[in-house]
């Protein structure tokens, strides 16, 4: 059942892959495109194996089915973080990796994928139902979650951890394209849980931004691995063992090629246009502003509620500098961007709303400073200003890896060393999230001041 197995490594690769596209800086979608794409492994090695019959093979597989369950409990485990928590990870990173221990450990006591059941399998099995279905309820306890993101992760979760056959039953007992569709489905659920809660966090639609990379992805998959299911259809032998790896290596090069065609084209223009770095920079930012398009929504700040309204206007100060996030950003569509664009004459284009947003984000951090006290302060009434204007419109890395106040202004080397003797991390994080509640505020006024 080459064929099936095709479809279930296709649909996995693919999520994983476009999780990891929407932000790789995200824990969150990182860990989830690792148990997505080392499942879709899975799936491609058990195909393999099954076609060449090589015992070193079913050993190396049944260590690697372990991955997914602890990327999943992961994914759980940072989902349970409350929003914009900076606390330590250590105890979580802790936790994750002695359910990993003990995954592999069951793995080594079973051996392999075939054969009898053995006692290795219930302890992976232990492991990965128990841990998943405890960082589930932690999860859904500890963070309120959408409704839509809150269900696909309890019924998958459920699914996953009481009905992975691939780790319980070897899978020399039951077909294994049986057992990998069915644990497949569950996955894919799991993924686009993680998908949905990425959007929520970010304001943004998922629909058709989702759509056309699946639609994209599978007539690539059907061009590439449709030439070789008929070649695999009328060939027996070695020869078979060889086609079933072009099979999914080339599914994997021309999934991966469409899915990360921005970051790739990134890195052909840095080798072509070496010596141009405005046109790379003006090119980047076609690209990303172009696959910001689809995740704008028609009506994004319909009933919305105050503490929503906060968040998102937290996250547009983050995307402060990167013009192309504001343009997906939900605050684009408040009513004085309409009136702004109006009073100068713009075109009501995604483009001059996000400028328009900046503009206005602009205005509101310069409304914290001070008055009448100079150009930099480090009392109580400064912190404000201070944790926005500096990290976002000056662009203040004091925290950043080998940062240096090398090009800054005399005021902006002043906060810079502020920043770095004085102000912990967490302190200036907290400081953001109170200075973006206030303007927040501001700009929630003026949207109930237009709706009345």
């Amino acid at each position: 059942m080459a064929a099936l197995s095709a479809v279930v490594f296709t649909l996995s690769w693919w999520l994983g892959l476009y999780l990891l596209a929407r932000d790789p800086r995200k824990p969150v979608l990182v860990l989830a495109a690792i148990g997505l794409t080392s499942f879709a492994t899975v799936v491609a090695l058990d195909a393999v194996r099954v076609v060449s019959g090589s015992d070193l093979l079913s050993r190396l597989e049944i260590y690697l089915v372990a991955v997914p369950g602890v990327a999943w409990f992961a994914v759980l485990v940072e989902l349970s973080r409350p929003c914009d928590s900076w606390r330590s990870r250590v105890g979580e990173i802790s936790v994750i990796a002695a359910v990993a221990v003990l995954a592999f450990v069951g793995a080594a006591m079973a051996g392999s994928v075939d054969g009898p059941l053995r006692t290795g399998h219930w302890v992976m099995f232990a492991v990965i139902s128990v841990s998943t279905l405890g960082a589930m309820v932690r999860a859904v306890v500890r963070r309120a979650q959408p409704g839509p993101v809150a269900g696909f992760v309890v019924v998958a979760t459920l699914f996953f951890a009481l009905g992975n056959a691939i780790i319980v039953i070897p899978l020399g007992l039951v077909p294994s394209w049986l057992a990998l569709a069915s644990t497949g489905f569950d996955v894919a659920l799991l993924g686009i849980a993680v998908a949905i809660w990425d959007a929520f966090d970010e304001g943004q639609a998922l629909r058709a931004d989702m759509l056309r990379s699946f639609v994209a992805t599978a007539v690539v998959a059907v061009l590439f691995g449709g030439q070789a299911l008929i070649g695999l259809a009328v060939t027996e032998g070695s020869a078979e063992t060889a086609l079933t790896v072009l099979l999914f290596s080339s599914l994997a090069i021309a999934i991966a090629i469409n899915v990360l065609a921005d970051p790739l084209a990134g890195l052909l223009d840095r080798l072509a246009f070496s010596r141009s770095p405005d046109l790379r920079a003006d090119r980047a930012t076609l690209r990303r502003t172009e696959a910001a398009l689809p995740l704008r929504s028609s009506n994004p700040l319909d009933g919305i509620d105050e503490e929503t309204f906060a968040r998102l206007t937290r996250r547009a100060l983050g995307h402060y500098g990167d013009l192309s996030k504001l343009v997906a950003s939900p605050l684009t569509a408040l009513p004085i961007i309409d009136e702004r664009l109006a009073a100068r004459g713009a075109p009501d284009q995604p483009l001059e709303r996000a400028n328009e947003l900046k503009a206005l984000l602009a205005e509101r951090i310069a409304a914290l400073k001070p008055r009448d006290a100079g150009d930099f302060g480090t009392t109580e009434q400064w912190r404000h200003y201070n944790s926005l204007y500096f990290p976002y419109v000056v662009g203040v890395r004091a925290y950043a890896q080998n940062a240096t106040a090398a090009g800054l202004d005399p005021v902006a080397r002043q906060a810079w060393q502020w920043f770095v003797t004085e102000v912990p991390q967490r302190s200036l994080h907290n400081w953001q999230n109170a200075a973006a509640r206030v303007i927040a505020a501001d700009l929630r006024g003026s949207l109930v001041s237009a709706a009345d």
